[in-house]
């Protein structure tokens, strides 16, 4: 279907992909997070990068459905993706992106943390270690 056929972009598919990908898939992700008790941290970097993806996603649906909504006569489409009202429609994605970017910035800090602990461990470790024989070559030489 192309927007010259239709009298309105709100029977294209591209519109319903918009309405599922701005509110049944976040929520569901949302659902996820908020009921799960334990939750692997490579499962939330998935739900992260999903945020984002869908964010980009709206981004381009909205994009397209304002070319098309220009096209066609329908008043109702170009008070939603032509006129000053479409910037509104711009908050999901924005929010979306802006939760996934904050959870991805969570795992990255959080392995961060990790490492460096890791590694301050195996460094003072190899520091007890020289001081150790140190200590024994000095007893041994006494």
């Amino acid at each position: 279907m192309t927007a010259l056929t239709n009298t309105t972009v709100f029977t294209e598919i591209r519109f319903w992909l918009l309405v599922t990908s701005s509110f049944v898939l976040p929520f569901c992700i949302y659902g996820v997070l908020f009921t799960k008790r334990v939750i692997s941290r490579h499962i939330v970097l998935i739900f992260g990068l999903l945020l984002v993806a869908i964010a980009g996603l709206d981004v381009y649906l909205l994009q397209s459905l304002s070319q098309a909504a220009r096209q066609t006569p329908s008043l109702a489409d170009a008070v939603f993706f032509v006129s000053e009202i479409r910037f509104a429609l711009y908050v999901l994605p924005v929010m979306f992106g802006g939760i996934g970017v904050n959870i991805l910035s969570h795992i990255l800090i959080r392995h961060l943390v990790t490492a460096e602990n890791r590694f301050e461990k195996e460094h003072l470790l190899t520091e007890t270690r020289q001081f150790n024989k140190q200590i024994i070559y000095s007893r041994a030489v006494d």
